[in-house]
C-alpha cells in the first residue's frame, strides 16, 4: 500500500524498527514516524517525488536529532524499550492509518493560504513566531492568531472523525 510515493510496508516494517533501536522506545519512534510522515506531505520540494523513501528517512533521522538535543538540553533520559522483533502490520491497519494521514494533510490543505503558511512554518519547518511575523510582513499577534485558527480547526476536524 502506497501513500505519496512511500511504501507504508516499508515504513512500518524497516523505517520504524530502525526509529526505535535509535530512539529505545517505541513511543517515541511512532511518533517520529508520523511526525516525517507530516513533514514529508507539507513540503513541496522536489526532492520529494523523485526519491520518496530517501527523503523521509532524513526527515525521521532530522527528527530523531532534534529530539535528542531536546532530551539532552533537558536531561531526560528515556527508559530503554523492550527491542523485540516488529509486529507484522496488517492491510486494515495500514490503511487505517493511510486514511488518517490523508485526512490531516487535507485539514491542513483546506486552511485559508496565510494561515496554512504560519502553520507549516511554525509547527512543520521550527520557525519561531517573530521569524514569521517577519517574513509575511505581518505582526506577532497576527502569527498567533493564525496558528489559534488552524489548531481549532484541526482539533475540529479531529473530533468529527473521532465520532
Amino acid at each position: 500500500m502506497f501513500w505519496h510515493g512511500i511504501n507504508l510496508h516499508w515504513a512500518y516494517s524497516t523505517l520504524l524498527p530502525s526509529i526505535k533501536r535509535k530512539t529505545l522506545c517505541s513511543h517515541a519512534a511512532k511518533d517520529i514516524l508520523h511526525d516525517g510522515f507530516l513533514r514529508f506531505a507539507l513540503t513541496t520540494s522536489p526532492n520529494r517525488d523523485a526519491e520518496p523513501h530517501a527523503y523521509l528517512r532524513t526527515i525521521v533521522q532530522n527528527l530523531i536529532l532534534e529530539q535528542y538535543r531536546k532530551d539532552s538540553y533537558f536531561h531526560e533520559y528515556q527508559q530503554q524499550a523492550d527491542l523485540e522483533e516488529p509486529a507484522a502490520v496488517s492491510a486494515e491497519h495500514l490503511a487505517d492509518i493511510r486514511q488518517r494521514l490523508e485526512l490531516v494533510t487535507q485539514i491542513i490543505q483546506d486552511l485559508p493560504t496565510r494561515c496554512r503558511q504560519v502553520f507549516v512554518m511554525y509547527r512543520i519547518e521550527g520557525h519561531a513566531q517573530q521569524d514569521i511575523a517577519s517574513q509575511l510582513n505581518i505582526s506577532v499577534n497576527m502569527v498567533e492568531r493564525h496558528l489559534i485558527r488552524a489548531l481549532l480547526d484541526i482539533r475540529a476536524a479531529r473530533e468529527q472523525f473521532l465520532k
